[in-house]
């Protein structure tokens, strides 16, 4: 129920973002890119401290070398964020809105899945008790990609409305990429509760996909325009969540 409930939340955050087509036109491009190094920050801060140093407490307790799987999950869990991007990536030569659209929500619809994930995990592990994961770490680890999905269902459902679509196709395909965080939440909650022998690989795959998240749409993206804000956000955003994370844990 906690990681169905914190999954809710970072798709009710997707759907806020998406609803401001009935209110604005635009978004102001400086807040935006503020929130999303903000929301990096705390992504890399949680990959570690949420996600890759209990992988490797944990590997240990299962008497197995500490680095060998998270080191494979983490890689495989950023591999699978690039090839997504890449296939998705190589239909962008169909110059067509219906097709950008498409695009549009599918990227993020695709990374969203893996946050979702990561959420649930990170609640799932936390019921078993396993060191290096607190209730705190859990929930500042929802909250961070909760904040990251603001912005996510702005980008979708501005550039849509942009492109003459009525206001609520606008907010209905923003809202919608962010729908697959619940399910996918509740499925790595079951995980980790069923399938304890590769809870080590599970959180280090979630956080070598955050990871890849973050360099791949967050950091370019924020970066793109308002260098100094987004770095300032990054700067906050980890720091914020370091000391959450260690000084509550």
């Amino acid at each position: 129920m906690q990681g169905l409930i914190a999954t809710t939340f970072t798709y009710f955050i997707t759907a806020l973002g998406a609803s401001l087509v009935f209110f604005f036109k635009k978004v102001n491009k400086k807040i935006l890119d503020l929130m999303m190094g903000f929301a990096a920050g705390v992504m890399i801060a949680a990959s570690f401290w949420s996600l890759i140093s209990p992988a490797i407490e944990l590997a240990l307790q299962l008497g197995r070398v500490g680095y060998i799987e998270p080191a494979i999950g983490f890689f495989l869990g950023g591999l699978f964020i690039i090839i997504s991007d890449i296939i998705l990536n190589k239909k962008t030569k169909i110059d067509s809105k219906t097709k950008r659209t498409i695009l549009l929500t599918s990227s993020v619809t695709l990374h969203n899945i893996p946050e979702g994930m990561a959420v649930g995990v990170a609640f799932g592990t936390l019921a078993l008790g396993i060191p290096g994961i607190t209730l705190i770490s859990a929930i500042l680890l929802a909250l961070g990609i909760g904040i990251q999905n603001f912005p996510e269902g702005v980008c979708i459902a501005m550039p849509i409305r942009g492109e003459g679509a009525s206001r609520k196709k606008a907010f209905f395909l923003g809202q919608a990429s962010g729908i697959v965080e619940p399910f996918a939440g509740v499925l790595g909650v079951y995980f980790a509760l069923t399938i304890q022998n590769i809870l080590p690989f599970l959180l280090s795959f979630s956080a070598g996909a955050m990871i890849a998240v973050v360099c791949s749409e967050l950091i370019p993206d924020s970066f793109k325009d308002n260098k100094t804000i987004a770095s300032v956000g990054v700067l906050l955003g980890f720091i914020i969540m370091m000391i959450l994370d260690v000084g509550l844990s």
